[in-house]
């Protein structure tokens, strides 16, 4: 495979500053509500973490 294009590497990049300043204002308002919120539930992302990584760790004893 051929590396990309300048063309194609300057498009890249275009579409990645355009998908940042679409997404900005979310972030922005829900970095706000997490430092707000007294409780910090995070039982509700490590579950699943440690979910995919015991998942990962069989199927690599799987191989």
């Amino acid at each position: 495979m051929n590396p990309p294009e300048t063309w194609e590497m300057i498009a890249i990049g275009a579409i990645a500053l355009v998908v940042i300043f679409l997404f900005r204002p979310g972030l922005k308002e829900a970095f706000k509500r997490s430092k707000e919120a007294e409780n910090k539930d995070w039982s509700g992302v490590l579950l699943p973490i440690g979910l995919v990584v015991l998942f990962i760790i069989v199927l690599i004893s799987l191989v």
